[in-house]
């Protein structure tokens, strides 16, 4: 499972999104003239998008990678939910994985060889039917939902205000003298829907690419 025919977050589609923004505040404009549009990131639909966000958790992108690799070696090069439920507990902490997050994939693995997770519906159904079933398998909080809705799924209303980097700059953004809460900025950001995967992906464009002392 590699594809979704109606991913929708792409390079067109943020353009297109990010100028209404825009029309809709000028500091999204201001933004924009600043630092540009920003990429799409996506990635592919089933199982190993989601064991990545495992893997990737508390570690930094180069360490995800080489564990990544490790555990792929380990997987005969299939990162498959029957592949993983396969091995024991020690090759797969070989790979580099915490005790924790081994528990986590097997309990994800399981979820999909068991049908409560049914990666194949997902692309039909609800964002929040599918932010359901995700954080019902344990290590899958709203956030790693929320990062496959935006990345696999291609989902164009997925607001991540939970993460402190699109906190910080959404803040940046809109010239705030503090950091927004999460309350706060999904408030503020309310006034952008249907645009807010985009405005998403701008705020860390912006997080990453202005300085700030904040």
């Amino acid at each position: 499972m590699t594809r979704v025919a109606n991913y929708r977050l792409t390079d067109a589609h943020i353009a297109k999104a990010l100028k209404a923004a825009a029309d809709l505040d000028e500091r999204v404009a201001t933004a924009l003239e600043v630092i540009g549009l920003p990429a799409a990131r996506k990635r592919t639909h089933g199982f190993e998008s989601l064991a990545k966000i495992v893997v990737g958790q508390q570690v930094s992108t180069r360490a995800a990678e080489a564990i990544t690799l490790r555990l792929v070696e380990s997987l005969n090069g299939q990162l498959e939910p029957e592949m993983l439920l396969s091995r024991d507990d020690e090759t797969l902490r070989a790979a580099g994985l915490s005790r924790q997050k081994v528990s986590y994939l097997r309990s994800l693995a399981t979820a999909v060889v068991e049908g409560e997770l049914p990666l194949e519906k997902m692309p039909k159904m609800s964002d929040e039917e599918v932010l359901q079933r995700i954080t019902a398998i344990r290590g899958f909080g709203t956030w790693s939902a929320q990062m496959y809705l935006m990345f696999s799924l291609g989902r164009t209303d997925v607001w991540p205000s939970g993460d402190l980097a699109v906190r910080v700059g959404f803040g940046r953004l809109l010239g705030l003298t503090e950091r927004p809460t999460p309350k706060q900025t999904d408030q503020l950001a309310s006034p952008f829907t249907p645009y807010r995967s985009a405005l998403a992906l701008l705020c860390w464009h912006y997080y990453s690419s202005v300085p700030h002392e904040q």
